[in-house]
């Protein structure tokens, strides 16, 4: 079963206001933020509603002299309103996604893959990754409606096929 990959993804948070002018910190979701630059247009989601805003300006880290990414957005010019913004998710197009090294996954592609065993027998699909203490942790739904956490290593897990939408679970004894 083909899984069609997404064509948006979630980049960053957005964090508290910063300074007098509207500029908000961002968390990148990767750990990377020098994707963020090309930046013209975003869209921030925050509960159910979302919000198309232009890119006004973006600090890195060495361009402000804070360990924090900055960004301003078009109508967002000062502290208080900047402040409503806080949690939101920066959602923009998949063409601004931080670059993949080998073996590396975006989460947005992993998530609603078929987990299968060694032999091809289903076994769930994954809802989600989420960090956890020693590492990733995949989020899965069981053929049975339960929900499983499993660390998302290659000792665990085999085969990542995206183009058939499948992921071998070579540990099974991790979801008891």
């Amino acid at each position: 079963m083909k899984k069609p990959q997404k064509t948006y993804f979630t980049l960053g948070l957005v964090g508290s206001p910063f300074g007098l002018k509207g500029f908000v910190k961002v968390k990148s979701l990767s750990g990377e933020t020098g994707h963020f630059i090309k930046l013209k247009e975003v869209t921030l989601r925050k509960g159910e509603k979302e919000e198309s805003f232009k890119v006004e300006e973006i600090l890195t880290e060495e361009e402000n002299r804070n360990s924090s990414l900055l960004m301003r957005f078009a109508g967002i010019d000062n502290p208080e309103v900047a402040k409503r913004l806080t949690g939101a998710e920066i959602i923009t197009g998949r063409e601004y996604a931080a670059p993949l090294k080998e073996g590396e996954y975006y989460v947005e592609d992993l998530k609603g893959l078929e987990v299968v065993s060694k032999n091809g027998e289903p076994l769930g699909e994954i809802i989600d990754i989420i960090e956890g203490g020693g590492g990733n942790l995949a989020e899965l739904k069981l053929m049975s409606g339960a929900v499983k956490l499993a660390p998302f290593r290659k000792e665990f897990f085999g085969v990542v096929d995206l183009k058939e939408g499948k992921v071998e679970l070579i540990e099974p004894w991790v979801l008891v």
